[in-house]
């Protein structure tokens, strides 16, 4: 089977060096000014996070200190990149990557910043029954070096259910003004009164609950190692008591409206208990915690915000 040439090309001819094609980035800028950041944005990256496989975006930029210099090398920030992927990502090769950022660019920039986002998927087992599902949690990673040093952040979403304390109270107002009205002329024994409860004509109204999210970020220590994703994420589940679940049982259903109904809390309260759950851990690297509840009563959200960063952390 014969090979056949390039098109416009005849046999045994040699393709054009590269360094006669033109490289309009290395011309003079007409604009003598640096800039902060310079590179691309969601970039399709196949990485391992938590053991497990999947697609995240990754932004990528240097900053481009040579006034005079009209542009980056781009595709050299875009080669480094691919040392991360199907890689499980950890502190020590995304300081390589930024590193290899820096020594492409040693003459026109002095910081490096690595932005990756994606969705990890992480099995997760029922309240009681054997059944298990996956759920996805939303993260972003963020790596930086520049002239103050290094830093690294994750940030994790986290889904939970919350009922509000109020409606609850008020809940239970209305079943005991319900008992009053029932049995104004008796008094019932234990059976009549358990029978009673199990009616619907007893249970009037109900505390109203909401989907809500936490989203927390964590500062890492530049010399580590790993990426406490799941470690975080069980902390945070484990403090609210509510999780989200994936496949379940009515035994699992009863167990949730229980968790429900001893974990009663306005925004307030979930970011109080999770600062409790992460200060001991993170409180000398420093935190952040957002947690939002989207409200089944009102039109608008419930929000609650709380920073624990050092003075000296450069975000």
């Amino acid at each position: 089977m014969s090979t056949l040439p390039p098109p416009n090309t005849s046999p045994g001819a040699q393709p054009p060096a590269l360094c006669h094609l033109p490289d309009v980035a290395a011309s003079a800028t007409m604009h003598a000014t640096t800039l902060d950041w310079v590179g691309m944005e969601a970039i399709c990256l196949p990485v391992r996070l938590a053991g497990q496989s999947f697609v995240a975006r990754a932004d990528v930029g240097v900053s481009l200190d040579d006034s005079t210099t009209r542009g980056i090398h781009m595709s050299r920030l875009y080669l480094a990149l691919r040392d991360l992927e199907h890689q499980e990502l950890e502190i020590p090769r995304m300081r390589a990557v930024l590193n290899t950022f820096l020594r492409t660019h040693h003459e026109l920039s002095g910081a490096a910043f690595l932005t990756l986002v994606g969705e990890v998927p992480l099995e997760r087992p029922a309240l009681v029954s054997a059944l298990a599902g996956w759920k996805a949690y939303p993260f972003r990673i963020e790596a930086r070096y520049d002239p103050r040093g290094w830093h690294f952040s994750l940030e994790v979403e986290i889904g939970y259910s919350s009922t509000c304390p109020c409606s609850a109270a008020l809940a239970r107002q209305a079943i005991q003004e319900q008992f009053d009205q029932d049995f104004a002329n008796q008094a019932p024994d234990a059976a009549t009164m358990r029978d009673w409860l199990g009616g619907a004509e007893a249970i009037v109204a109900t505390p109203h609950s909401q989907r809500s999210e936490a989203r927390v970020r964590i500062n890492l220590e530049p010399d580590g190692k790993e990426l406490p994703l799941e470690r975080l994420i069980d902390s945070v589940e484990h403090a609210l008591g509510t999780a989200l679940q994936t496949a379940v049982k009515r035994a699992d259903e009863k167990a949730f409206a229980l968790a429900n109904g001893r974990n009663l809390m306005f925004c307030e309260d979930a970011a109080r208990v999770i600062d409790n759950a992460l200060r001991p851990t993170y409180q000398p690297v420093g935190y952040s915690i957002r947690v939002c509840h989207r409200e089944s009563l009102h039109a608008h959200d419930a929000v609650a915000r709380l920073d624990r960063f050092p003075p000296s952390d450069h975000r």
